[in-house]
């Protein structure tokens, strides 16, 4: 499965965002022109079903609503919007929307949130239970494991997205390492690599050697060793 496509409203520097996407992309752009900002949206759909986030955690860890909408949004369209698709071969499978804002006290809180399989709608809120209740909108049902039985085949997949940004520098810094796990900017990156099986490694270490080589012709051999320290 994976994103075939995705649609935003207000959401960081982008006021309205319908891109299709294939099974590899590329974003360029100059500095500051968004791209991280783009991908943190799947970052953020990982969040919210990741076990320890949720919806309020994802909000809150990137500012509140009001840092995260964009700028230009005016009365009455100032919801944040993320709508994605999810495709197996050249078929939707999966569709899922989700549209927030913030209350009277700066809560993040849900204006809907909706989910289709192959084409029928599965769920669709704010339901009458959420209307009596509406505390109940602080959480995705995406996020619950009680209420996500139907679509618990997007809750896997989200929680699946992994983002690598690696620094050089904090690669070689062996104190990184230690008690992280899945460090996006690579704190952990030679750890990940020396705690696969032997025969994944090298496959893996040959990939990059030869993607490296095209830039560096002289490169001989790529190998990892650990030192006395273990490091």
């Amino acid at each position: 499965m994976r994103f075939s496509r995705i649609q935003l409203e207000n959401w960081r520097n982008f006021s309205v965002v319908d891109a299709p996407l294939q099974n590899r992309v590329f974003i360029v752009g100059a500095n500051a022109s968004g791209k991280s900002n783009f991908l943190d949206v799947f970052r953020f759909l990982r969040d919210i079903v990741t076990p320890g986030g949720g919806f309020q955690d994802s909000v809150n860890r990137r500012g509140g609503v009001s840092i995260m909408r964009n700028l230009a949004a005016r009365y009455p369209r100032t919801n944040i919007t993320i709508d994605v698709e999810l495709s197996e071969g050249e078929s939707v499978i999966w569709r899922y929307r989700l549209e927030f804002n913030q209350d009277n006290r700066s809560r993040p809180i849900l204006q809907e949130e909706k989910i289709w399989h192959q084409g029928t709608l599965l769920l669709s809120r704010p339901d009458d239970e959420d209307r009596s209740d509406e505390a109940r909108l602080s959480q995705t049902y995406l996020e619950q494991t009680f209420a996500n039985r139907q679509f618990r085949d997007i809750t896997d997949f989200f929680r699946s997205v992994s983002y690598s940004h690696v620094v050089p520098q904090l690669v070689r810094d062996p104190e990184r390492s230690i008690g992280r796990q899945a460090d996006p900017y690579g704190g952990d990156f030679l750890e990940q690599i020396a705690n696969e099986n032997e025969r994944t490694q090298k496959t893996r270490l040959g990939r990059i050697q030869k993607t490296l080589k095209i830039a560096v012709p002289q490169l001989s051999g790529l190998e990892l060793y650990r030192d006395k320290k273990g490091v």
